[in-house]
């Protein structure tokens, strides 16, 4: 039974879902740093499971702190969804508090050793990203900033799963840094918010009861609706403008692939802000968004290249 616990304990931190925002933005970074002589697949992998590890950890350490906020606690049964109110592995009693933490503590080393041999074995310049991802990773719940907490989540999450995934990445595969992966992903991490931001509204009453003053929560669910064509129509635009402005090819514009899916978000979102994830797949829908923007631009630019 405590083996069963365990397992499925994990799985639920280990999130392959939650994963691929990561995945998305390493995409990019390999993608601009393909035809570079120092491109390594073996290095590529490296990062790969450094990232598996650090997402396992940020989602356990969250879990604890969603805990004892309260905010997971207080989410109703209806509102509980695949894609939010945390992976509840506490509520749920499936780990313990001691169980929890020894993963976050254990993935955390794992993944900061794998950081270390991607550092000394091979780019040095990496350290400066890697610190930065760490400690905006840590900060996202953590103390002392809580960003989550302050309104500022969000903004982490468009840093984190833009620029500073996809510029490691190329970093870590060229040698050098790049403003073309900055620009690049610039609108994904926007994409991924925009993710974040769909997944806040099922949570919206616990959020506000238990302090975690996100931006949805501070808004309130009807003009966090309205604000979310905003965040998408500020990811396609500069995706529309990147050729002009990088010289990246046009090719690059088969990241409008997610035009359908992010429209479909918003319609079901304005349609009913308050229900709308009781009844319509937004949540997959804008996972999907930014899944199709990452393989629409990786694939422009390997056609453009």
């Amino acid at each position: 039974m405590v083996d069963t616990k365990l397992r499925e304990g994990f799985w639920r931190l280990a999130d392959p879902k939650i994963s691929i925002t990561s995945a998305a933005s390493m995409a990019i970074g390999a993608a601009l740093a393909a035809g570079d002589p120092g491109f390594s697949w073996l290095w590529l992998l490296v990062l790969g499971l450094a990232m598996f590890c650090m997402e396992v950890a940020k989602n356990a350490w969250g879990d604890v702190y969603d805990y004892d906020s309260g905010t997971d606690l207080a989410v109703k049964p209806e509102d509980r969804t695949d894609f939010s109110g945390g992976k509840r592995v506490l509520v749920d009693n499936i780990l313990t508090r001691r169980q929890t933490w020894a993963i976050a503590f254990g993935f955390g080393c794992v993944g900061l050793a794998l950081g270390a041999l991607m550092v000394f074995g091979r780019e040095p310049a990496l350290f400066w990203l890697g610190t930065l991802g760490l400690v905006l990773g840590w900060s996202y719940h953590g103390p002392p900033l809580q960003l989550a907490y302050r309104g500022l989540g969000e903004l982490d999450v468009v840093i984190c799963y833009g620029p500073v995934i996809a510029l490691s990445t190329y970093v870590l595969m060229t040698g050098h840094y790049g403003a073309e992966p900055l620009w690049l992903s610039l609108p994904l991490g926007l994409l991924t918010a925009a993710f974040l931001w769909v997944n806040e509204f099922p949570d919206y009453h616990a959020d506000l009861g238990a302090g975690k003053n996100n931006l949805v929560a501070r808004l309130g669910k009807r003009r966090a609706a309205r604000a979310l064509p905003l965040i998408y129509l500020a990811g396609f635009g500069l995706l529309a403008a990147l050729p002009c402005l990088t010289g990246l090819p046009v090719a690059i514009w088969l990241g409008f692939l997610a035009l359908p899916a992010a429209g479909l978000a918003v319609y079901w979102t304005l349609a009913d802000p308050e229900y709308f994830h009781r009844h319509k797949p937004v949540q997959p829908m804008a996972l999907l968004a930014f899944v199709l923007y990452s393989a629409g631009v990786c694939a422009g630019v390997l056609i453009g290249g």
